[in-house]
């Protein structure tokens, strides 16, 4: 299976947060935009300035980062990308989701190979599902045909 990984996903394994995506090795591909690495960089920052966090602290978290970075196919935010994001979708969607989003489907047209999203947003979860992508990362929702 390829999985495509929003930032709330690397951000809680870097960060060591709880309920976290297991199984990462059994991923034939990891896949997430380069958007990703500004959104996880941006996060670090703001914590290392709100909660004073120590040097090698943000050293360590950073560097978790550039190993997951590594691993996966980082996406460039290309112009299609952009112009997909900025195209009406079936739920409401922020402009950092919506590349998020585009960035997997643009992904999956382009190898001819399903992707699943890994995400802990809602709404970009929600999304994907409209696609008919697999979604990960998300406590189960309840059927409306209960």
């Amino acid at each position: 299976m390829n999985a495509y990984m929003d930032s709330s996903v690397i951000l809680r394994l870097i960060l060591g947060e709880h309920d976290q995506i297991q199984g990462w090795k059994d991923f034939d591909t990891l896949v997430t935009s380069d958007l990703t690495e500004v959104e996880c960089l941006r996060t670090l920052d703001r914590l290392r300035l709100r909660f004073s966090l120590p040097e090698r602290e943000i050293v360590v978290r950073r560097e978790a980062l550039f190993l997951i970075l590594d691993a996966a196919e980082v996406v460039e935010m290309s112009r299609s990308v952009l112009k997909r994001a900025s195209d009406a979708f079936p739920v409401t969607l922020g402009t950092l989701d919506a590349i998020h989003l585009s960035t997997a489907l643009l992904w999956q047209d382009e190898q001819g190979a399903g992707i699943a999203m890994a995400t802990h947003d809602k709404m970009l979860g929600q999304a994907a599902r409209a696609f008919g992508i697999k979604v990960m990362g998300l406590k189960a929702n309840r059927s409306i045909f209960k």
